[in-house]
């Protein structure tokens, strides 16, 4: 198989051609073509190595071979759909299942993240009786219409667009930038006891809550940690109300938080959603996700008389995939990977605070880290045209990130945080690599360049 069948010139040329222009590419101005990846590299079409920093979806390294041969070898003895008997399935599903709390015993496997969130809300919807949905502002939960719907993330970036009556948004628990800042005697009671305020205001108009839904760490919201304590809190009100709790892993589960399996996990032993979601890392890369519920859930779900069946979700290919995930790792330890190496980031990224101005705040857990730039620490003034200048700018004297062959993001309502969320096989020379740079822009290194980071 040849790496590259076009010039890169008539790839854009076709992709402008045949794609739709709503589907944007990484670095516009000069996108790069990705024809290969392994571990947390990705090679061009030029052979040139890049560090992926981004990638939370290639979860334990791009093209592991242990993932690529379960999925080979099983797709050369059958595929099919989960009306027939299988056996990864059921074992998937009890793999999965043993990661979990135990009353969350029941699985419904789909194909994406999107799907995932799309049929919780239908689970909260039947169990509940209940429509209306709570959910946090800054939040993306897919790109579904239901989810547009709950998606602040997205539905504020729609021109002339109305919020559906039935869809409430919460203050993002966010201790650095929010209402509630870590100064707060208690913020995890503040951001819950806002929560409950949105469940009377519903109850008032005639509206009744059937779902609280949350990434358990905000990743599009800009890498936000919710103060220990407040799901429990938030779920206490939510259950009062009759509601469901919907705890979206999506981004954030399969050991990335280094210290537990599930980000949520973070809130305590005594605190476990009613739902949870899961997507992106599950397959490596391979189209499947999951929703996992109580068996009082899922029994709801099945006497409303419809059945439900999905033509993909749970094939023996992609539990084939999955099981070869869970295996890698717990082979790999990348869950003690995620702790060790994301302290050593944290550790490094709390350095160049100290030292920059510009770097306001430093937040995470595991391989899931923020640090957020601003202007003016006292304003908290976001500097996002300073972010995007160290991610790329190709206009610059001193070469960027994008230019030194390291991938980052940004993103946060403003765009001023760098996001790290790479493959969980990130090591602590790829932290040195990249912080290294990040401090050599930020010092303005080359004095041709009359950015030089200015504060």
């Amino acid at each position: 198989m040849t790496a590259e069948i076009f010039p890169k010139v008539k790839t854009i040329d076709l992709r402008k051609k045949h794609i739709g222009p709503s589907c944007k590419v990484f670095f516009s101005h000069d996108p790069i073509k990705i024809v290969r990846a392994k571990g947390q590299y990705m090679y061009d079409e030029n052979g040139v190595r890049y560090l992926d920093c981004i990638n939370n979806v290639a979860h334990v390294g791009h093209s592991h071979p242990m993932v690529v041969k379960a999925g080979a070898e099983q797709m050369e003895l059958l595929n099919t759909n989960s009306r027939f008997l299988h056996d990864n399935l059921v074992q998937y599903a009890q793999r999965l299942q043993a990661t979990l709390p135990e009353k969350l015993s029941v699985c419904y496997f789909v194909n994406s993240g999107s799907e995932a969130n799309d049929l919780a809300l239908r689970l909260a919807w039947e169990y509940t009786g209940h429509k209306d949905v709570i959910t946090l502002d800054n939040a993306y939960h897919g790109h579904v219409s239901s989810l547009i719907n709950i998606s602040p993330y997205k539905f504020h970036q729609l021109a002339n667009a109305e919020q559906s009556k039935s869809v409430h948004v919460a203050l993002s628990p966010d201790l650095y930038r929010g209402n509630y800042r870590q100064d707060h005697p208690d913020p995890a009671t503040a951001y819950a006891d806002d929560v409950n305020n949105l469940i009377q205001k519903a109850h008032e108009k005639g509206h009744k809550v059937a779902a609280f839904i949350a990434e358990s760490l905000q990743s599009c919201g800009g890498q936000v940690i919710p103060p220990a304590g407040y799901f429990q809190k938030v779920a206490q009100h939510v259950h009062r109300a009759g509601g469901l709790f919907i705890a979206d892993e999506v981004q954030v589960g399969f050991g990335r938080v280094g210290t537990h399996f599930w980000a949520f996990q973070l809130q305590g032993e005594d605190f476990v959603p009613d739902i949870v979601t899961m997507g992106k890392p599950i397959g490596n890369g391979h189209p499947m996700s999951c929703v996992v519920t109580t068996r009082e859930v899922a029994e709801a779900f099945k006497n409303s008389g419809m059945e439900y069946f999905n033509t993909f979700g749970g094939n023996p290919v992609s539990c084939a995939i999955g099981l070869a995930v869970l295996d890698v790792i717990e082979k790999e330890d990348l869950q003690g990977n995620a702790l060790r190496v994301g302290g050593y980031l944290t550790r490094l990224l709390e350095q160049q605070k100290e030292k920059h101005p510009l770097v306001g705040d430093i937040r995470g857990r595991g391989l899931f880290v923020g640090a957020e730039l601003v202007r003016d620490r006292v304003k908290l003034t976001p500097a996002t045209a300073e972010a995007q200048d160290i991610i790329y700018n190709s206009k610059l004297c001193f070469p960027r990130l994008k230019e030194q062959h390291i991938l980052l993001s940004a993103d946060g309502p403003h765009r001023n945080v760098l996001k790290f969320k790479p493959p969980m096989c990130f090591s602590e020379e790829d932290a040195d690599m990249v912080v290294e740079k990040i401090d050599q822009i930020l010092t303005g290194v080359n004095p041709c360049s009359q950015l030089a980071i200015v504060i």
